[in-house]
């Protein structure tokens, strides 16, 4: 009886000093804190500030998350293609990086419900014989288009073009770069930050004719259910009171 008593009685410690120590961090990587997975070079959604810190709509939309889950918001800055492996290997909570959902992507992880629209456009320069989406398909069609690594841009280019028209960047900037430097002859890359890019250089325009258009919804790890259903209910309350249309309203402004 001894023996059982005292087997009993660690078995509870146990279970207590599980419960005190992993129990309340079990919803996320690190106790009190919520962290999303971003590449913050891909204005407005996110991007860094002048004092070093981050903004932009995926930021504000998660900070928002974070308080009705009564955590801290931690931003993990990557390359753009470390943001699913990210979450799927539990480094980081959450995964927002204008990330669109796709079928290649829900391999890996789970995703919300859907909080914006994007859309894939083409950026040439002043006086480009490239006119509409369709010049890229012609006959005979030689176009080499940029976009960035690992992105849908990336994925939809490389599979309507082939591999020999489609350089893959590691961030948008550099495709830029190499469209005004005459390696490319175009970017493929998501609207919002393809109109930061025009805006600061004058030489660039975006075609009429858009690529595709897609939805942007939050990325979370297939074995942490519970935090993908407080994600998604905490997002769709936030979609419901407006207060998600107020923060991508003040980053984009309607034309």
């Amino acid at each position: 009886m001894k023996k059982i008593l005292a087997l009993t009685v660690a078995l509870l410690l146990c279970v207590t000093l599980l419960t005190a120590c992993g129990g309340s961090n079990k919803l996320t990587v690190e106790k009190g804190k919520l962290h999303m997975a971003t590449n913050a070079a891909f204005p407005p959604y996110e991007m860094t500030n002048d004092k070093g810190g981050f903004e932009g709509i995926d930021v504000e939309v998660a900070t928002k998350i974070a308080e009705k889950l009564d955590l801290e918001l931690v931003v993990d800055d990557m390359d753009f293609n470390s943001v699913i492996a990210a979450v799927q290997t539990g480094k980081s909570d959450i995964a927002m990086a204008g990330l669109t959902v796709n079928e290649e992507r829900k391999k890996n992880v789970d995703f919300t419900d859907s909080y914006a629209t994007g859309k894939q456009v083409i950026i040439v320069v002043e006086g480009s014989p490239i006119k509409t989406a369709d010049d890229l398909f012609a006959d005979g069609a030689k176009y080499v288009a940029g976009t960035q690594e690992a992105t849908t841009g990336n994925i939809y280019c490389s599979d309507d073009l082939g591999e020999d028209r489609c350089v893959a960047y590691t961030n948008g900037a550099t495709a830029i770069q190499a469209l005004l430097t005459g390696k490319v002859d175009c970017v493929v890359i998501d609207n919002e930050p393809a109109q930061q890019f025009c805006k600061a250089n004058s030489t660039l325009k975006i075609l009429e004719t858009e690529y595709v258009t897609e939805d942007y919804a939050i990325g979370v790890s297939k074995e942490n259910n519970e935090l993908r259903d407080k994600v998604n209910a905490a997002l769709k309350e936030l979609i419901e009171d407006g207060t998600v249309k107020t923060i991508i309203d003040k980053y984009i402004v309607a034309e």
